[in-house]
Parts: structure tokens; sequence; C-alpha cells
């Protein structure tokens, strides 16, 4: 595919854009974006103050947006919350035409969701799981719907053992300082292989079902945001923590760049589902979006639905919509 940037995107104006993580870093840049371009953007985030600082900044940098920029307010770590933002956004709106699954948490202080799952688990993969489900009727209202999950390189070493069973069954006082650290560096790379898995899955059911929605899935490479900064490592060791920032900002392509993938995985024409999205330079660190490269693991279409089943059977959301 040809050298590609956010100026070819197409006009979004009429479109309905749901970014999730939207208040920093990659979520930011790609609501901007996507707002630049015409969108009804909607900022999916935790906290609502950094959410309407977010939508100030947006409207700030592009005043024709003013008046299509809007927060939505929902913890991913919650199933109640999601639950009840999607009836908010049911509320708000007949049909949603880009949903970005963009938010995630890496290597957090925190251990648990509210309903007890590994917090890297259940943010990154199974929140978004119930997010999309929850949204589904309003994804299938529109003309043609895109659904884009972000994973990560990191998927790669990932080993598909999943965090369902409750969190405290592996607590800090089982392993040394460093140990805890890889353990809870793999929970986040099965988190990401999950979505992953997610994306392609959904993509086939959807295909099944004969409705119009493509899902994609897209990875931002290694880019210069606070994710890898903001580990419960980094924050805990100031050696750590100056290392990481000054490799990242060395490294690291800008969090606008890191935003590419994502949005051409939403709006490029080119696009059917099933996609895997990443920066086409060296190693997929960095560059002009291209195809990447999975691992076998998130092909395994058995391992897929397996995942989606427990997902299932773990959030009591269903996607009825695609078995019918």
């Amino acid at each position: 595919m040809p050298h590609w940037t956010p100026e070819e995107m197409p006009d979004l104006t009429g479109r309905v854009a749901m970014v999730t993580g939207a208040s920093s870093g990659i979520g930011f840049r790609t609501a901007l974006e996507l707002a630049r371009h015409g969108a009804r953007t909607l900022l999916a985030v935790r906290d609502p103050d950094k959410g309407e600082f977010a939508r100030e900044r947006i409207t700030g940098v592009i005043p024709s947006a003013r008046g299509l920029v809007e927060i939505v307010t929902v913890d991913l770590a919650s199933l109640d919350s999601i639950e009840d933002a999607a009836a908010d956004l049911a509320d708000r709106t007949a049909a949603v035409d880009i949903l970005i699954n963009n938010a995630g948490v890496m290597v957090p202080d925190g251990l648990t969701t509210d309903d007890g799952f590994e917090l890297q688990f259940g943010t990154n993969h199974l929140g978004h799981f119930a997010l999309t489900g929850r949204v589904l009727p309003l994804l299938l209202a529109a003309e043609s719907a895109r659904v884009v999950t972000v994973s990560s390189l990191t998927h790669r070493r990932a080993r598909p053992v999943w965090d369902f069973e409750p969190a405290e069954a592996n607590t800090k006082e089982s392993y040394s300082e460093a140990d805890w650290h890889r353990h809870r560096v793999s929970s986040y790379g099965r988190s990401k292989l999950a979505n992953l898995l997610f994306a392609r899955e959904l993509d086939r059911k959807a295909k099944r079902a004969r409705v119009a929605l493509a899902s994609v899935a897209a990875h931002p490479g290694y880019t210069a945001t606070g994710l890898f900064t903001k580990t419960s490592f980094s924050r805990h060791n100031r050696v750590v923590s100056g290392l990481s920032q000054f490799v990242t900002r060395a490294t690291g392509q800008s969090s606008a760049a890191g935003a590419w993938p994502s949005l051409y995985a939403a709006t490029h024409v080119d696009l059917f589902g099933g996609e895997y999205i990443g920066p086409r330079g060296p190693g997929e660190m960095r560059g002009a979006p291209a195809r990447a490269v999975m691992s076998l693991v998130a092909q395994d279409e058995s391992v897929a639905a397996a995942l989606w089943d427990q997902s299932v059977a773990a959030t009591g959301v269903g996607y009825e919509e695609l078995s019918r």
C-alpha cells in the first residue's frame, strides 16, 4: 500500500465515531483526526474532567468541531459502568458508524476490576468485549459500521492462557518483585493477544450473519505515550522510570503517528474486515500504516472461538444479533 497520512481520510460528516481512552495519548490523537474530518466524535473516558479537557483541546484546534465532540463516561473495568454507558449512548444517537477500542492499562498498581478479573485482561479485553456487544445494536443500525480494536506487538510473545479466574489467586506476595513485574507484563501481553483474537472472531461472526459490520485490528508500534512510563514498576523505581522515558522519547514515534494505524483501519475503503494494521517500518515499530504480522496463535480460529465463548460467560454479553 502507498505511504498514507490522515490527510487522505475521507470526509466523515454525518458519521458518528466513538474512541475509548480518548482523553490522552493515541486515543486523543485518534479522536482529534476524526473530528477534523467532520465526524461527530464521542470521547469515551473514565474521568469526565479529563474528557472535558480533551474536548476543549480538540475544539481549540478545530473550532468547526465545537458541538460535534461529546463525552461518554465509561469505566472499562466495570461491567455495570459499561452497561450504563451503552444505555446513555442509545439515548443520544440512533447509530454508531465507527467504534475504536483503544483504551488500555499496562502493568498498573491495581490488581482487579470491579468484577474481580485481573485488571489488564478485564479492562483491555473483557471491557472492550462487553462495550462492543452492548453497542452492537447501534453499530448494526449504521449503513456500514467499522470496529477497530487496538492490539500490540507484545501479543506475539503471549500464550493463550486467560485470566478469567479471580485475580486474588495470583497475589503479589507469591512473587519476588522482579518476578511479579514479569508476571504482570505477561498478563498485559495476554490481554493484547485477546484483543486481536476478538477482533478477528467478531469479523468472522459478522460475515456469517451477513451484517454490514467490519472488524479490523491495529497496533501503534512503539509510540511515545505515557503507557510505558506509567507502569507500576516505573512509578516506584526512579531509575526504571528515567530510563523508560529516555528510551521512549529517543526511539518511539509520536502519539500522532501512533494513531495512524487506527485511523487507517477505521476509515480506509480498501479494508473489508479481518485485517491487522500496524506501522510499516523495521520491526513494525514506526512508520506509515501497512498490513501487520500476527502470531500463529492469533490466527487460530479455534482459540478465538473458545475465548469468545468464555468472554460471553464472563461478561454476560451474548452478541445475540450475530447469532440470529
